[in-house]
């Protein structure tokens, strides 16, 4: 049986007459795009053997690790942990991944200038291919189980689809779910066990950074003639954006499917909220964090997004102005 739901959105679409490029950096960002293709089929090697210990990322990026959970496990039990945290970050991103390939074919329709256009009919070819990668990835590497889409990931997504303004889109999508992807990918490239993944990683984050870039392009223009009106919304979108991306993210499928019980997975959750606010994350994690969050101040400041009407908004989510 398929599984999916409809969306009802409205998006209206602007068909140009004139095929002239206007946008010098846009086509060059359009020009570099098409150099950089590759394919998920035959450019990953697809054949390495799992090096190690069979694990697929970092322990550490596991919650429980080191503690009196981790303790109590065979090593048999945090091998499979350890692949169903994989896993869970692996499907979240991979539906993430379809989303956004879904949301940049909106844009095709509803950006006007045709250097945008063309840049956004690339991005949509990119994000398929990131959605074929991960799921070709979770095939072969963890057995095709995946876990279903997660409800905050899934609130951001029908927003963005449902929303018909294309800068309400990018500041959603390029700008706030992006950066965070590009953290998180950034992050199993350089610490995952096994080659295949850091690979794919490595891959995808080629492809990202052309799509940050064309937020960085098309949105300072808009913001800068803004009525103060719609320079709220952006603001306030780019406020809620932040908040469905950053907080409730936590694997609780994989700690129910090893038979965790409800308050034990509780006592987890607790225990990572008060590590993350206490500072006392493993390396990784601190290395992800600090990443992210100087990518999110820089990338919002450079189109002029945030302004200190927004402060006590990032700070409330543990974002330091200083981290760009």
């Amino acid at each position: 049986m398929q599984r999916g739901h409809y969306i009802e959105a409205s998006n209206t679409a602007y068909f140009r007459h004139d095929y002239d490029s206007e946008h010098a950096d846009m086509r060059r960002l359009y020009e570099q795009a098409k150099l950089d293709q590759w394919n998920a089929a035959t450019d990953i090697d697809w054949e390495q053997p799992l090096e190690g210990d069979g694990g697929l990322i970092a322990d550490d990026l596991v919650d429980i690790y080191g503690t009196k959970f981790w303790d109590r496990l065979s090593d048999d039990e945090r091998i499979e942990l350890n692949h169903r945290v994989a896993r869970w970050r692996l499907t979240t991103l991979m539906h993430g991944e379809h989303g956004a390939m879904l949301v940049c074919s909106q844009m095709v329709e509803n950006v006007v200038g045709q250097d945008a256009k063309l840049f956004q009919a690339s991005q949509v070819v990119d994000e398929a291919r990131h959605n074929e990668v991960l799921h070709r990835y979770i095939a072969l590497r963890l057995g095709g189980e995946t876990y279903p889409l997660a409800g905050n990931v899934q609130e951001i997504f029908d927003t963005l689809l449902g929303t018909s303004a294309w800068y309400l889109k990018t500041i959603g999508l390029q700008l706030v779910a992006e950066t965070f992807a590009v953290s998180l990918f950034r992050m199993l490239g350089e610490s995952s066990k096994d080659p295949v993944l850091r690979q794919v990683c490595r891959r995808i984050l080629q492809d990202e950074a052309r799509h940050m870039g064309f937020g960085m392009l098309s949105l300072p223009a808009v913001v800068s003639e803004a009525s103060a009106s719609e320079r709220r919304e952006m603001e306030d979108f780019a406020v809620w954006a932040l908040n469905r991306t950053l907080r409730g993210i936590f694997p609780l499928g994989a700690y129910e499917d090893m038979g965790f019980d409800k308050s034990e997975i509780e006592e987890i959750r607790l225990m990572r909220r008060e590590r993350a606010a206490g500072g006392d994350e493993t390396g990784f994690r601190k290395f992800f964090r600090r990443d992210l969050h100087q990518g999110l101040v820089r990338n919002l400041t450079k189109v002029g997004v945030l302004t200190p009407r927004m402060h006590p908004d990032l700070a409330a989510l543990g974002i330091a102005l200083e981290a760009a």
